[in-house]
């Protein structure tokens, strides 16, 4: 196992880069300027180190966050996103390097608001250009907000920040293990309410908040801190723009109000459209959405209200696009207690995932460990050396693989999502096993016996708890003598 890493400090050296000052302090990561050491590579821009910070008591989804941006940034493009340089993973240094983009972000904007309407259909043109640029790339951002937006000398705009994003032929790692909907309060679209994060228009309703707020100087939906907040805009409609402010043309309501529509199909349905429309204001259609200057009747929230709450009619058609990954991709589950299984057993059990994912050439290794939580008492969270629980059964976890990458010539990285590692949190481990196959539709779990029987007669079968219950093939792999 890897031992604690010293903390970074201006003047060290990792991985052929110096650090030289650390940029900023967030909760869930630290963002340090560097250089290469030697020549540095021609045309190569300035650069930055994304470094998660991690001391142990975390939330899990600050590290599988880190784990999808480590994932997906390699296979982003383009001027509106920063050029990709590196990475390294949980078994020595986690960071990613990545282009440096000089200025501020969007959010000291929001302190100016309301902005003059020029800026206001400005800006959200931008915007909607580097979305559109993203979502051809097949990636939703999921964050879009005034702090994950900033600007490049030319005007262009680049998206950061995609710790919450999904990317279309990548697993999405944040659905497989954490169950409640994931986002910024203000600017989470209804669907992302719904666990439903492969609609690339939630982007342009979180597009839509940002210009309401730009344009009026409030938040449409206020800034909610609870589930029950965020679902009122699942049947409040706002209050329309020119409600607030008289002088904002019919026009740039239509446009706000047709982002920040309820159901998905009902707002605009690229970015493309609603580019176009923000730089050519005079060919917008106006509908009635252009007049209103009150909320919707009593009935018609009510309605609302009753869909929200009762689902009646309201599936919408995007959750119906991820099940079918499943036959196109089987995956392969292998279930590993790094903790607690015998050198023995872990060695067998890798043989026998490395045997069945060679012969399913297109299948998918989701390497999973549960790390068992007490029901009430509060768990150590960090071991004696400060190091986080969570992010040593993911280290495990990978030196665990190691092997089977390398048969399987994946030692270059995760970049087609053929392997990936998940460390889920649960008090029962066949419970979290049996609901992460039942989930993710995973084909085939391979796991591991007590070869002790006096210990499963104490502490009961995990295996025999999950082929009883599991809707998939089960391989159970014991320690021979």
């Amino acid at each position: 196992m890897t031992a604690a890493l010293p903390p970074l400090a201006a003047g060290m050296e990792l991985d052929g880069f110096r650090i030289e000052e650390r940029l900023h302090q967030g909760g869930m990561a630290n963002l340090w300027r560097v250089r290469r050491i030697g020549e540095a590579t021609p045309g190569e821009p300035p650069l930055i180190m994304k470094v998660p910070r991690i001391k142990g008591g975390e939330d899990p989804a600050s590290i599988v966050g880190f784990e999808v941006e480590y994932m997906l940034m390699p296979s982003l493009k383009g001027p509106h996103v920063p050029r990709y340089i590196a990475r390294g993973d949980w078994t020595g240094q986690a960071y990613i390097v990545m282009e440096l983009i000089g200025g501020d972000s969007l959010r000291p904007r929001l302190a100016q608001s309301p902005l003059p309407l020029e800026q206001v259909a400005d800006i959200g043109h931008r915007v909607a250009l580097a979305l559109h640029d993203l979502h051809e790339q097949q990636v939703v951002h999921l964050d879009i907000k005034p702090s994950n937006i900033m600007f490049r000398p030319d005007g262009q705009a680049v998206l950061i920040d995609f710790g919450l994003s999904r990317h279309e032929r990548l697993p999405d790692l944040l659905k497989e293990e954490l169950a409640l909907p994931m986002g910024t309060g203000p600017y989470m679209s209804p669907e992302q309410i719904h666990h439903i994060r492969n609609d690339p228009r939630s982007d342009l309703f979180a597009l839509g908040v940002m210009l309401y707020h730009f344009a009026t100087g409030e938040r449409p939906f206020g800034q909610p801190t609870s589930l029950h907040g965020l679902r009122r805009r699942l049947f409040v409609e706002p209050v329309p723009p020119r409600a607030i402010d008289p002088d904002i043309p019919p026009w740039l309501q239509e446009v706000i109000l047709h982002c920040l529509e309820i159901k998905p199909e009902r707002r605009y349905q690229s970015a493309a459209q609603l580019a176009r429309d923000l730089q050519h204001p005079e060919g917008v259609v106006l509908t009635q959405r252009s007049q209103k200057m009150g909320r919707s009747n009593a009935l018609r929230r009510f309605k609302h209200w009753f869909f929200a709450n009762t689902g009646v009619g309201e599936a919408p058609a995007s959750s119906q696009a991820e099940p079918g990954q499943a036959p196109r991709s089987p995956i392969i589950m292998a279930a590993v207690d790094i903790q607690n299984a015998t050198p023995g057993l872990l060695s067998q059990l890798r043989e026998t995932v490395r045997r069945i994912v060679q012969a399913e050439p297109g299948a998918r290794l989701a390497c999973v460990s549960v790390m068992r939580t007490a029901r009430i008492a509060m768990d150590a969270l960090t071991d004696e050396e400060g190091t986080s629980v969570h992010v040593k059964q993911l280290i495990g976890l990978r030196h665990w693989a190691r092997p089977i990458s390398r048969t399987l010539k994946l030692e270059d990285g995760m970049e087609d999502g053929r392997l990936t590692f998940h460390v889920l949190e649960a008090p029962d481990p066949a419970n979290a096993i049996i609901d992460f196959a039942s989930k993710n539709h995973v084909a085939h779990i391979v796991m591991g016996a007590r070869g002790n029987s006096a210990l499963r007669r104490y502490l009961g079968s995990v295996s025999a708890q999950v082929v009883a219950e599991v809707d998939c093939s089960v391989t159970v792999v014991r320690e021979q003598p």
